[in-house]
């Protein structure tokens, strides 16, 4: 990678993480489109990591408050609100988990496909245009049920195929479930740390045993642009969610998976 490649890449990749319209999508569609090598997987380990740092930095005080009430739950400890978002989150993350082990193969080389990438975005894309449209939202991440729960955590495991979106799909979800715009915002948010810390692993176990040579100032590099340009985006969109709403996301996904369709044809 030469040094506008990683630039240009690190900042997508910080920008469109945590916003509904698939960070994979365009990790893969940029260097295509623009005839960039293939960014490698130590370029994925260090975005990876800045959004992870991003995402933590911006919830610092919630994830604090969180982990010492799950801590507490744990030794007989009264089972407050936090506590059970603790546990919601890692119920939440475990339909991922699994089917990511064990479909890893097949998502790096049968979904990878820019036809999978355009199909994915645009019809992703309506599903949370018309979850967006549901009236009665009145849940927080406070008041979901178990099931509930396992149902976002199974929409999440969708976000395997790029073009999806992670953060969009598990928004759709929370959001179809009747939760308002803010809490589905903020439990997908928070329902990303155990995924990209996993990723993040898994990936740097690949990157070990590969042995490949490793230019650790353009990965520090990637790391800080990647989480300066995604804490910015968190802040902005959950500042701006409610007085939008998904109808932006919902076109762009539209336009962007409608230009992909056509260079392809």
């Amino acid at each position: 990678m030469d040094s506008v490649q990683l630039v240009v890449l690190a900042i997508v990749q910080g920008l469109t993480e945590f916003l509904p319209i698939s960070s994979s999508a365009h990790l893969i569609l940029v260097p295509m489109l623009l005839n960039w090598p293939d960014q490698g997987l130590a370029f994925d380990v260090a975005v990876h990591v800045g959004s992870l740092i991003a995402v933590l930095f911006y919830f610092r005080h919630e994830v604090a408050s969180i982990l010492a009430a799950w801590g507490k739950s744990l030794f007989g400890g009264s089972m407050t609100g936090n506590a059970r978002l603790g546990w919601w989150i890692i119920v939440g993350t475990i339909p991922a988990v699994v089917i990511g082990y064990f479909g890893k193969g097949v998502v790096e080389t049968e979904l990878r496909s820019p036809w999978v990438i355009a199909y994915a975005t645009i019809g992703f894309g309506l599903l949370l245009w018309v979850a967006d449209l549901v009236q009665s939202r009145h849940k927080t991440e406070y008041q979901l049920s178990p099931l509930q729960v396992l149902v976002i955590g199974c929409f999440q495991a969708l976000a395997l195929i790029p073009g999806t979106s992670r953060s969009g799909i598990t928004m759709t979800a929370g959001l179809l479930l009747g939760m308002t715009r803010q809490a589905a915002a903020r439990f997908s948010f928070l329902l990303s740390m155990p995924i990209i810390f996993a990723s993040g692993v898994l990936q740097t176990r690949d990157l070990v045993q590969s042995s490949v040579t490793i230019d650790w100032g353009a990965l520090l590099l990637a790391v800080v642009l990647s989480a300066i340009s995604a804490g910015f985006c968190i802040h902005l969109f959950l500042k701006l969610i409610d007085r939008v709403g998904m109808l932006p996301f919902v076109i762009y996904r539209l336009f962007l998976g409608s230009v992909l369709i056509y260079f392809l044809i």
